[in-house]
């Protein structure tokens, strides 16, 4: 029990590419003190995507790393941010963290997976509820802005890696991943500020900005292209700029983002810092 414990942690904990119990633990408690229900869901998504992992006999190695609980994690915390804690969304959860599990064992064996699983998943969640309106989507109201917040928008743009639309949470997340690596959390403010700066440049909407919207997919780069090296800081850059670019893209077609900007801004990045890089060294994210 304590050994599968660690592991549903370490699913968290992978959300932002730590492996860390203990980081996983934080970020519940992140997601928890901004909204039960969406913790409730992180919870699910992950058990139901590890044991699923497990079911299918896939390597035990990296079930144990995470490797197959965080696409689920993510899941839960979409699908009840868009519909809201119900039957149909309970189920929409259990068949959505499967799908993600069988998608990232298939994805991972050629190119890193990333939330690659999580995006499809999610996607393919909302468009059949949708469909079938079996549940209203529940709209996500933005409180107006006037001005620039740049704190807010740093802490926010990281809690909102998870959906969480909660400062004291952004604090807490980067916390846990300085638990893990002091590196990665300098990268994820990195890619928090730059992304913020940037649609701030491109005078996107200020309180999309200032709720984290345009930063928590350059979080996600940041983090995913940390680099001691400066040709590796360049190339973090180039990804996390990307990254608000896509988004934007994402909002003007109406299609939920989602993490798939930061999904396509990786790979570009990834490719860019060589082949070899690409397909040995994140074969297992």
């Amino acid at each position: 029990m304590k050994k599968f414990i660690r592991t549903i942690l370490r699913g968290t904990g992978q959300v932002m590419l730590q492996n860390n119990a203990l980081t996983g633990l934080l970020f519940l408690v992140g997601i928890f003190y901004n909204s039960s229900i969406l913790g409730i869901g992180a919870i699910l998504g992950n058990l139901i995507s590890t044991t699923t992992a497990y079911l299918f006999k896939y390597k035990k190695e990296d079930i144990e790393n995470g490797l197959y609980g965080f696409n689920g994690t993510l899941t839960g915390i979409a699908i009840y941010l868009y519909f809201g804690l119900n039957f149909t969304s309970i189920i929409a959860v259990i068949l959505g963290s499967i799908l993600s599990t069988i998608i990232m064992h298939q994805v991972k064996k050629k190119i890193p997976a990333l939330t690659v699983p999580f995006v499809i998943s999610t996607w393919l969640a909302i468009l059949a509820i949708k469909i079938f309106d079996l549940v209203p989507y529940l709209s996500q109201t933005i409180q107006k802005a006037n001005s620039f917040d740049f704190s807010s928008a740093l802490s926010m743009s990281l809690g909102q890696v998870m959906f969480q639309g909660s400062i004291v949470t952004g604090i807490i997340f980067v916390v846990a991943i300085l638990v893990n690596s002091r590196q990665a959390a300098i990268y994820a403010l990195y890619g928090a500020a730059l992304g913020s700066l940037i649609a701030l440049v491109f005078s996107l909407p200020i309180s999309m900005i200032n709720i984290g919207l345009f930063g928590y997919n350059a979080v996600l780069c940041g983090v995913a292209l940390e680099s001691i090296k400066w040709k590796g800081f360049l190339y973090a850059t180039i990804t996390i700029i990307l990254s608000v670019i896509l988004y934007l893209i994402f909002e003007k077609l109406g299609i939920p983002a989602l993490t798939a900007p930061f999904v396509i801004s990786a790979w570009i990045g990834l490719r860019l810092k060589g082949k070899k890089y690409f397909f040995t060294k994140l074969q297992t994210l």
